[in-house]
Parts: structure tokens; sequence; C-alpha cells
């Protein structure tokens, strides 16, 4: 039986470390070769890339919904770096929202991360009254103190538009990379990657309320995933150190009482 080896490859993403999923995915493609490049950077989820615009000098996130051949399209000024001359840009009716949407999400992220970097992709579809997007943020800490790690973010969502009202399918990613203590004292490392779906039927008055709607969405969506990646990665780590702790206390107890016996 002849496997696929595009699925042999995300299977071995699967089993490997998330914390190195960028240089990971770059062996794999070399050793796969060009043919699956652009499956595998499409079907893998990897830390979102941080660049600065070369027109407007604002920074912006890089991922594969954004790139052109080897080019990256800013948010900001709608060019791309390097540049290129036949490069994909979104109608003209969709880069109004599109601006809209970057500056909507930029209070956003201010608010909940508090800095970072987010950045707002919009693009046509073949289906008619039907566009796509991906809303990017990114978090990082990495600084002298013992605590480093990372926050992205991936929200794709899919939005069909139904007269008055429109249907709105997302896909959200959150890929967390959390660094704690130091050589001397010992390292925790958590990463991992969490996705999650859902889909909304909400009412429409203008284009405008395409960035209520997709905000309301994916700020209910962050919430429930930010609550799950605390119960799983913090709470069960909890559960595990503690147990270990009650464990090396019976083992202490035990060894006092055999040498106060010896007495």
């Amino acid at each position: 039986m002849e496997v696929d080896p595009f699925d042999l490859s995300l299977d071995l993403m699967r089993r490997l470390s998330p914390q190195n999923t960028a240089s990971n995915l770059q062996r794999l493609v070399k050793l796969v070769g060009p043919d699956l490049e652009d499956e595998l950077l499409s079907a893998v989820d990897q830390p979102l890339q941080q660049a600065k615009c070369p027109v407007t000098g604002r920074d912006y996130l890089r991922c594969d919904y954004n790139r052109d051949e080897q080019s990256y399209r800013s948010p900001w000024s709608n060019e791309y770096d390097p540049p290129l001359a036949d490069g994909t840009h979104p109608s003209t009716r969709l880069r109004k929202l599109e601006v809209a949407a970057n500056d909507a999400f930029d209070v956003y992220r201010e608010l909940y991360y508090e800095g970072g970097i987010s950045s707002v992709y919009l693009w046509d579809t073949d289906e008619k009254d039907v566009f796509a997007g991906v809303i990017l943020i990114k978090k990082v800490n990495n600084n002298e103190t013992a605590d480093n790690g990372s926050w992205d973010s991936i929200h794709v969502v899919e939005v069909q538009e139904k007269g008055r009202a429109a249907h709105y399918k997302l896909t959200s990613t959150v890929i967390l990379q959390l660094l704690h203590g130091k050589q001397e004292i010992g390292e925790l490392n958590l990463s991992g990657n969490m996705t999650r779906q859902a889909e909304h039927d909400l009412p429409i008055e203008d284009q405008n309320s395409h960035v209520a709607n997709i905000g309301r969405i994916i700020e209910d969506m962050e919430l429930k995933m930010r609550n799950s990646l605390h119960e799983i990665y913090f709470g069960k780590t909890k559960d595990i150190a503690n147990d270990l702790r009650s464990k090396q206390a019976n083992i202490q107890a035990e060894l006092v009482g055999k040498l106060l016996s010896r007495k």
C-alpha cells in the first residue's frame, strides 16, 4: 500500500517538539523537495514572523496568507517586500475593510495583550458573496528574567454574505511557548498549540458591520481558548507538581521513620 508523503510529513511534524516547529518545517521541506513546499507551509501552523513595512515603518506579521512567492504584503501599505510586480491584492472594497479591521484589532491587541503586534489580511474568493481573511496576533516576552515565552493567535475566517445577514466560519489556532526557570535551578518548557472552530450567523447593516462581528467572534473564541489552555497547561502541571511533592514528602517521612527505629 502506497503512503502519501504529505500525510507522512504531517504525521512527523505532529511528533516533533512544537518549540522548534519553524526549523523542523524548513528541514522537512528540504527533505521532501519543492513539490510539497506550498502544501506543507499552508497546512502546518508555525510561530508568526515579525517584519517592518519599508513604506510606513510599522511592524507587521508574516504568514502564508500574505505571502506571494518569496514576498510578503504589508497590511499598512498594501505593498510587497521585497517588491513584487504582479503580487495578489484584495479588491478595493475588501482593502477598505482590511484597513478598518487592522485599526480595530490594533486597539483590541493593546487592550487585551498590552503590547505585541497584530495584522489583518483579507482576500477575495472564487465564490460569489464570499470572502476570507486572517487575523494575526503575536506577543513575546523575552527578557533577562526567568520567564520567557510567546503567544501566537491565528484566526482564519470565511464570510458568506446573505443579504442583511452573514455566515461566519472561524478556525482559530493558538501557539503557546513558555519557558520558566534557569539552567542552574532547572527549566520548565511548556510548548504546544490548540485549534478550535466555530460558526455564527449574524446581522449586518453595512460593510463595517463585518469588523464588529468578527471582533466579537474572535474575542469570545480567544477567551474560551485561553481558559482551556490555563486548565490544560497550568492546571495539569500544578497537579503533577503537587503529586511529586506529595510522594517526596512520603519518602522523606518513611526514611525518617526507619532512621528513628534504628535508635
